[in-house]
């Protein structure tokens, strides 16, 4: 693509209406973290800011943007859940981005059921057709360039156990097109999701 560019420099702010790192980073999938306390309360929160960054062993991580109760009580348990989100439970997962009081129960609000997982303490949510059981291997405070740290945190997690819904997996391929993920990026408001028709293969060189 050829013409004029935007440019800027993030230090001095990007001069539009919605800061276009989000969406250039994206579609990205939705960190929705259950967590628990070291005193039993519960916590389910998406984070925007989520990926995988190791095959064996397999560890996940998500970034909260301030010290949130999500962070505090991985610190305190040393373990939490990942779950998909996907389009049936969207506004579901939405609901769970409120502002509670501490203490206050994100299942209840949005209508979810606890699962119990099989290694770790911390619950699932049971209407997710899959969700990564993790102890946390790391939680780093990012900083900038300048050496200055951020009321940012990274956690990373080593995922010990996985439940996948068995009508997700073809012919023992797990089946990301008809899954229905819903993953983040664009605008404020804007989600997407995953389908067949966005599927496309390729061969690595040699395979």
């Amino acid at each position: 693509m050829t013409g004029p560019t935007h440019f800027y420099e993030p230090r001095d702010g990007h001069r539009l209406p919605h800061d276009p790192f989000n969406a250039i980073v994206g579609p990205r999938p939705i960190g929705w973290i259950s967590s628990r306390s070291a005193a039993g309360a519960l916590n389910l929160a998406p984070y925007s800011f989520f990926n995988a960054y190791n095959y064996q062993p397999p560890i996940v991580g998500f970034t909260s943007i301030g010290y949130k109760d999500t962070v505090r009580n991985v610190e305190e348990s040393g373990e939490f859940v990942w779950n998909l989100v996907t389009r049936d439970l969207a506004e579901a997962m939405n609901q769970t981005c409120a502002a509670l009081p501490h203490g206050s129960s994100e299942f209840e609000l949005a209508g979810l059921t606890t699962a119990d997982s099989r290694i770790i303490a911390t619950p699932r949510v049971a209407e997710s057709p899959v969700s990564f059981e993790c102890r946390c291997t790391q939680i780093v405070q990012l900083q900038g360039a300048s050496g200055d740290r951020l009321d940012t945190w990274l956690v990373l997690g080593e995922v010990v156990a996985v439940h996948i819904a068995e009508a997700l997996l073809s012919d023992g391929v797990y089946d990301t097109a008809n899954a229905g993920h819903v993953l983040r990026g664009g605008g404020p408001a804007d989600y997407f999701t995953v389908g067949p028709e966005q599927l496309f293969r390729m061969r690595r060189p040699g395979t």
